[in-house]
């Protein structure tokens, strides 16, 4: 398999999975595995990200923009808005500050994803039935009801997916929906919540590996392949899963998490995965 091919898969993968809660970086970890991909410098499944994380800045951009323009006419709303994305950012940044290289070392395995994929789906099963949410259709976010306690709240337990396969977005929907947010609105704010945490980790690792660029397989041209591929897949998983929770819940995810768990140990019982 070439390396563009692999970069093509692994967008595909990185896009489709980023924002859903299923776990991005898990789905990597054992997509790498099973195509054998070796990211050197562990910066490209990190840097395509910027890609995924592009998509969600095109698909709000009039909100992005819209907040923006509010905050500097003075709204209270805005302020807190953009407030509670720093605060919730908190907790997740300085985590991979102190704890990423460690984390990386010691975690980063199909174990470690397939224990956190089954008790992250049993958690997400657990607070989506807790919640008896009502099933009529929700169709806009309300971010100005956001306090910045809930944010705090949810910064915490987005900062849980340092582990891999915990999933960054089921964390902070769960977080979310555990404050009080309805579906919709906890779903919106964790995607606005990954600009920061995700675009933020790829520029710095980027910034990191920036003389390391050339060893990764394929060159530099396998970051652009799997970047704009990130950016495709994301725009339309993200556009998907508004529409879908805005009738369904959580559930359904919980149970995918906990199938993929059991495959994922079954096929590390059979020595495909190692």
């Amino acid at each position: 398999m070439t390396p563009e091919l692999q970069a093509v898969i692994l967008g595909v993968v990185e896009g489709l999975t980023e924002f859903l809660p299923v776990s991005s970086t898990g789905h990597l970890i054992v997509a790498e595995n099973l195509i054998g991909y070796r990211d050197t410098g562990e910066v490209f499944t990190v840097v395509i990200q910027l890609g995924a994380i592009l998509a969600v800045i095109i698909y709000y951009w009039r909100q992005l923009t819209g907040q923006l323009a509010r905050l500097f006419q003075g709204s209270a709303p805005a302020r807190t808005f953009w407030l509670n994305l720093i605060v919730a950012s908190i907790p997740a940044a300085l985590l991979g500050l102190l704890f990423e290289k460690a984390i990386k070392a010691a975690l980063f395995s199909p174990l470690t994803v397939a224990i956190s994929a089954i008790l992250g789906g049993i958690v997400l099963w657990w607070v989506d039935t807790r919640r008896h949410e009502a099933t009529v259709a929700l169709t806009e976010p309300d971010l100005d009801s956001v306090t910045t306690r809930q944010a705090a709240l949810i910064g915490v337990a987005q900062a849980v997916a340092i582990i891999p396969g915990v999933s960054r977005s089921g964390a902070s929907i769960v977080g979310g929906l555990l404050t009080g947010l309805n579906r919709v609105t906890a779903t919106a704010f964790s995607f606005f919540l990954g600009i920061p945490i995700l675009g933020g980790a790829g520029l710095y690792s980027l910034y990191k590996a920036r003389h390391a660029l050339g060893n990764i397989p394929g060159g530099s041209s396998t970051l652009v392949i799997g970047t704009v591929v990130a950016f495709v897949t994301a725009l339309i998983s993200v556009t998907w899963l508004l529409r879908y929770v805005s009738t369904h819940d959580f559930r359904g995810f919980a149970v995918y998490r906990v199938l993929m768990g059991a495959v994922i140990l079954a096929l590390l019982a059979a020595g495909v995965l190692h």
